[in-house]
């Protein structure tokens, strides 16, 4: 009985998780029914409640309940083996359901969001800004999100600002949208000298994991911004993408235009059918490398404040993104 009480309540946060707006009850119980599960919506009011009770989900002034961060540790925990590849599902979901339109720069971009102490940032912008003038950023556009603002499943805590970076798969989306399909394989730390892209020192594979590559490599130290942007010689986040060969001028040119609309991310293209930076490609196929979303925020770390990084967090109207040397201005309001 209990494992049937815990297999009903892991389906509704699982529900809840995949919609980013509040649901009713009625609604829950019509999604667990689509699920094949045997449930009466007055049986589905009592589950909610007892998981309110619990702190896994939260009622709000619409009268809908929306998973918590405590339940959404707790489904990630509880699945952990079934959401291998869940990566890699994520980055498909997430770039179909991206509206960004190239040539009128309108609708949404996928962003990563980092929720840090505000006067942290403030003290670590001279090196932020040096990642984006590197080119070591995916693009030159940040937001700024204020407490009780929410992106995805994360809401930012009073006493805090979420920081949006435009996540790199918001370059499949472009992508997909002139009808070149985009195959991420890995995401991987890059070794720099003299500035220059030498050898993947650590890669993880998009299909193998349930957490993105970069937020393992930043979290445990592996990367080294400071010394990319000191001195040339570093560290950094890097993803690998793969898209067919006969696509390559028609990405080079798409390239050129995100690069304009503030969104370059390619650090290099390679060539049909060849090894770059010794990772091989399949024939027919061309790999490329793009820079990371969230190399910016891993200044923070490497200067010893803790922050919480989500990748894939969630979509952002394009309106919303501003040039990185404004972030100055921005922080005002939250110091």
């Amino acid at each position: 009985m209990l494992e049937k009480t815990a297999r009903k309540k892991n389906a509704i946060l699982s529900i809840l998780r995949d919609f980013e707006k509040p649901l009713r009850s009625s609604r829950v119980a019509q999604e667990l029914l689509a699920q094949g599960h045997d449930i009466s919506e007055r049986t589905v009011r009592l589950y909610l409640q007892d998981m309110c009770d619990e702190g896994l989900i939260e009622k709000t002034e619409k009268r809908g309940h929306r998973i918590t961060e405590r339940g959404l540790f707790e489904f990630e925990a509880t699945n952990t083996i079934e959401r291998v590849g869940f990566l890699s599902a994520k980055i498909d979901q997430m770039t179909y359901r991206m509206s960004f339109d190239l040539a009128t720069r309108t609708g949404s971009v996928l962003v990563n969001t980092t929720l840090a102490d505000p006067r942290q940032v403030h003290s670590c912008l001279p090196m932020i800004h040096k990642v984006f003038a590197e080119g070591y950023a995916m693009g030159h556009l940040i937001a700024f999100l204020s407490p009780g603002e929410r992106t995805g499943q994360l809401t930012v805590p009073k006493g805090m600002i979420g920081i949006c970076t435009v996540c790199s798969i918001t370059v499949n989306g472009v992508l997909l949208q002139h009808g070149i399909p985009t195959h991420s394989r890995f995401g991987g730390v890059l070794e720099l000298r003299d500035k220059k892209p030498v050898r993947f020192v650590e890669i993880i594979m998009y299909d193998g994991t349930s957490i993105d590559p970069l937020e393992v490599f930043i979290r445990s130290g592996m990367t080294n911004y400071l010394g990319a942007i000191k001195t040339g010689n570093g560290r950094i986040g890097v993803g690998f993408r793969e898209f067919p060969a006969e696509s390559r001028s028609r990405v080079a040119e798409l390239a050129e235009k995100l690069e304009l609309a503030g969104l370059g991310a390619f650090m290099s293209i390679g060539r049909p059918g060849q090894p770059l930076l010794d990772i091989p490609v399949g024939e027919g196929r061309v790999g490329a490398l793009v820079i990371g979303g969230l190399n910016p925020v891993s200044i923070l770390e490497e200067t010893g404040y803790r922050v919480y990084s989500r990748a894939l967090s969630g979509l952002i109207d394009f309106n919303r993104l501003f040039h990185y040397d404004q972030m100055e201005q921005r922080l005002q309001e939250f110091l």
